[in-house]
């Protein structure tokens, strides 16, 4: 009996117009095996590029800022001076030796000697040691007096900025009353009756009259952030008045404070060695540049190297931070990109 023709489904899909391929039942059986044939099959498309990569990250405001601030040679120049002195300050005796209360009234204003780099003082005490060991003094006063104002005139400018009202024009006034007070006359009549060694008064002192400018930063700052849409929908939503301040206020007014904040601390450095010299700030034994400038400063024509060392190691210190501050300014601002 002869074989009846076999019509294969696949095929006819394969044809296109519904004919059928005719074929024995030992050929289907064996394309029904083995599958289609290789002719048939097409190699799988390629994956795009462009489209697997994944889409780029909105950047914030303070990851730009600090891609900006490591290509900024002036953040990155001040950034190791100041690491530097942080590094002396906290370890003097790693390059300085000997004690900066050691004195010998024998090599009185001589001039630099083996071991001795930058010569003798008029009481006969080693430049060089002193001058590191007063690093620490004053970089400790800057320090810590930038932290209290910071944290002072933060809190009450934010709480004056966001809730106004009677805060606010309280606030404004005591403020005005601080601006008028000049900050050298203030720190002679108050610290004239001080008789403490320790830097505690003079950071007191700085952090007393250094909170109006703060307080005013971050005043303006709450102020603009408050009126954001964002603030608005938190409110619309329910959220508490101190979870709108910690959450969505506070982040987005932080970046003047830290820029003013960082500025003022070479300039409270400064304040400190200008209370020093006057003998109003810190006093003997302690170590300061300031009181090493005002002990120098007679013996100018003499020993002129016993006042250059500190009162460079002054300049260059506050330079640094001011530096730094203006380039931390040019990356948070967005009117300077």
């Amino acid at each position: 009996m002869p074989e009846q023709p076999f019509r294969s489904e696949g095929a006819m899909a394969a044809g296109g117009t519904g004919a059928a391929m005719h074929m024995t039942a030992g050929e289907a059986e064996t394309a029904v095996r083995h599958g289609p044939a290789p002719s048939d099959a097409r190699p799988p498309a390629e994956p795009d590029p462009a489209a697997a990569a994944p889409a780029d990250r909105p950047r914030s405001l303070w990851s730009d800022a600090w891609r900006d601030l490591r290509r900024n040679p002036v953040f990155l120049i001040s950034a190791l001076i100041i690491l530097f002195l942080l590094l002396i300050a906290v370890f003097p005796a790693a390059i300085a030796s000997g004690s900066p209360l050691k004195c010998d009234l024998a090599k009185a204003q001589q001039g630099s000697a083996p071991g001795h780099p930058f010569g003798y003082d008029g009481q006969g005490c080693d430049v060089y040691t002193r001058t590191v060991y007063g690093a620490r003094t004053s970089v400790t006063v800057g320090v810590c007096a930038t932290l209290g104002v910071a944290v002072l005139g933060s809190v009450l400018g934010a709480l004056a900025g966001f809730f106004g009202g009677l805060w606010d024009s309280f606030l404004s006034r005591v403020t005005d009353v601080f601006f008028a007070i000049p900050v050298v006359l203030g720190g002679l009549v108050l610290l004239s009756v001080v008789t403490s060694n320790s830097v505690w008064p003079v950071i007191g002192f700085i952090v007393l009259l250094g909170w109006p400018q703060l307080s005013r930063i971050a005043r303006g700052a709450v102020i603009t952030a408050r009126q954001n849409d964002y603030v608005q929908a938190a409110r619309a939503l329910g959220a508490s008045s101190s979870r709108i301040l910690l959450r969505h206020i506070a982040p987005n007014a932080v970046a003047p404070v830290i820029v003013v904040a960082t500025i003022a601390l070479g300039t409270y450095i400064a304040l400190e060695a200008t209370l020093s010299y006057l003998g109003v700030g810190l006093k003997p034994p302690s170590v300061s540049w300031g009181i090493d400038i005002s002990a120098a400063s007679p013996y100018i024509r003499n020993a002129p190297h016993a006042l250059l060392w500190p009162s460079g190691a002054l300049a260059i210190t506050v330079l640094a931070f001011i530096m730094l501050g203006d380039a931390v300014r040019d990356a948070l601002d967005p009117k300077l990109r």
